[in-house]
C-alpha cells in the first residue's frame, strides 16, 4: 500500500471517534445546486469531478465545518429524490447575521424562531426543496 504524506490542517482520526464527513444531498440539476450553495450559502466547493461516464462528483464544505455535502449523480448508494433531505442543522454563533448574510445573499429564510432555552431557529431551502436550519444554541 502507497503512503500517503499526512495533511497538517486535518488531525487525525482518534481511536473511537465517528467523524461525521459527509452528507449526501438529493438535487435534480447539480450545477444550479451547486452555484446556490457556493455563491448564495457561502460553501467552499472541494471537489467537482467525473470519474467515470455517467458519474459525478460535487463535494462542497460550510465555512468552518468539518463535514461537507455531496451532489451526485450516477452513484446508486447515494441516489435519493431530490429534494427530500429535510432540515440539516447548520450551527452559527449569531443567527441574526447568519440569516441576514444569506438574505442579502438572495437566500429566503424563514423569520428567526425562539424554541425554547434560548435555542434560536431560521429555515431556508435550496432550489429543489431540501431545507435547512441555522441553528443557534447559548451554550455553544
Amino acid at each position: 500500500m502507497d503512503q500517503v504524506a499526512k495533511d497538517p490542517n486535518n488531525p487525525p482520526v482518534l481511536p473511537g471517534a465517528l467523524l461525521l464527513e459527509l452528507v449526501p444531498v438529493p438535487v435534480a440539476d447539480i450545477d444550479r445546486a451547486a452555484a446556490f450553495y457556493r455563491e448564495q450559502v457561502g460553501f467552499r466547493l472541494d471537489v467537482d469531478v467525473s470519474p467515470e461516464p455517467g458519474v459525478r462528483i460535487v463535494q462542497l464544505t460550510p465555512p468552518g465545518s468539518a463535514c461537507s455535502i455531496l451532489l451526485s449523480e450516477g452513484l446508486p448508494s447515494a441516489a435519493m429524490p431530490a429534494g427530500t433531505l429535510r432540515a440539516l442543522h447548520l450551527v452559527v454563533a449569531d443567527i441574526e447575521a447568519a440569516r441576514a448574510e444569506l438574505v442579502g445573499r438572495g437566500v429566503a429564510v424563514g423569520e428567526i424562531e425562539d424554541v425554547g432555552m434560548g435555542v434560536l431557529y431560521a429555515y431556508f431551502a435550496d432550489p429543489d426543496g431540501n431545507t435547512w436550519c441555522l441553528q443557534h444554541m447559548p451554550w455553544r
